[in-house]
């Protein structure tokens, strides 16, 4: 597949890009550069490798491998997102939300933008491969080969189910930490894909739903954009019954305890009760709020499956 490149705009022709050369030092550089990893996203993801760590040892594993895992798995996603960037820079440019990115902005020449978000991959996949072991390695090159073929190139320009489909990269992470541990995969890894897999689209499309015209604008076809608000809102609580009820599996298949099972019971009723204020009152606020909520509900039921394998009863 090749990567579509003709209406990429030039930084020259963007009224709001700043000529690279204006920037002022090092910092800034890489303070860019920094911005082309996405670092938030991937923090969001980091958070769900260590649990699953711990789940697969039982307890503690290695700070060593532990500290590689990361550092491989930041490498590797950072690498995805700069890519990411790299091919949707067209519409990046379009975009309000997106056109203050490196490259859109002229702040990041394109090429150099390509040639980090590889080299970031290739460093991850060594860390991994030397440090930790082959599968870890190969599913996380995977995940990035995926992220950039599969979802970016194909899938976000032609179809609604995009991240449905492409969302399968975000998940990864937890079978990473898992893999690293074991060297295998086993049900509880896949289980811990599942709950992040079936997290993404009521996440994502209530961040869709508050920016859907500028989706539009950039002709891309999120669901919001070529649904109606009301079947987009019926998806998300559709999905977000689904993510809460995948989230009860782990308790059998990995022996989770009752803190787990509590924290999965309370942060999942917050999470529906949000969906379904959506799908009744629709609003941007409802959909933010729900997005926002989101991100701690991720975290906080990582956490858990971390925490209870020290105090499990």
């Amino acid at each position: 597949m090749a990567v579509r490149q003709d209406a990429a705009p030039q930084a020259a022709d963007l009224p709001h890009a700043v000529p690279a050369a204006d920037q002022p030092g090092a910092l800034a550089v890489l303070r860019n550069y920094l911005a082309l990893t996405k670092p938030r996203i991937i923090g969001l993801l980091l958070v769900t490798t260590v649990p699953a760590m711990i789940l697969a040892e039982q307890g503690w594993p290695s700070l060593w491998l532990i500290l590689l895992t990361l550092v491989g798995g930041t490498l590797s996603a950072g690498g995805a997102n700069a890519i990411n960037c790299y091919v949707d820079r067209d519409i990046d440019g379009v975009m309000e939300r997106t056109k203050e990115r490196p490259i859109p902005a002229g702040l990041i020449e394109p090429g150099r933008a390509l040639l980090f978000g590889m080299c970031l991959g290739i460093a991850g996949f060594s860390v991994l491969a030397i440090g930790v072991n082959m599968p870890a390695a190969m599913l996380a090159a995977g995940a990035l080969l995926f992220y950039v073929f599969v979802y970016t190139i194909w899938l976000k320009r032609d179809s609604s189910q995009n991240i449905v489909i492409g969302g399968a990269a975000g998940a990864i992470p937890p079978v990473i930490g898992w893999a690293a541990v074991t060297g295998s995969l086993d049900w509880p890894a896949l289980a811990l894909f599942g709950i992040i897999f079936l997290w993404t689209p009521p996440h994502f499309w209530a961040l869709a739903q508050r920016y859907k015209d500028d989706y539009a604008s950039a002709s891309v076809p999120m669901l919001p954009v070529v649904s109606s608000e009301s079947e987009t809102n019926r998806q998300i609580l559709l999905y977000s019954v689904v993510l809460v009820a995948a989230s009860f599996v782990l308790v059998p298949v990995a022996s989770m305890g009752l803190l787990y099972t509590g924290a999965a019971l309370v942060l999942g009723g917050g999470f529906i009760y949000y969906a379904v204020r959506l799908w009744r009152t629709p609003s941007d606020q409802a959909s933010m709020a729900l997005f926002f909520y989101s991100l701690p509900y991720l975290g906080l039921l990582f956490v858990a499956v971390g925490v209870d394998q020290f105090v499990h009863f």
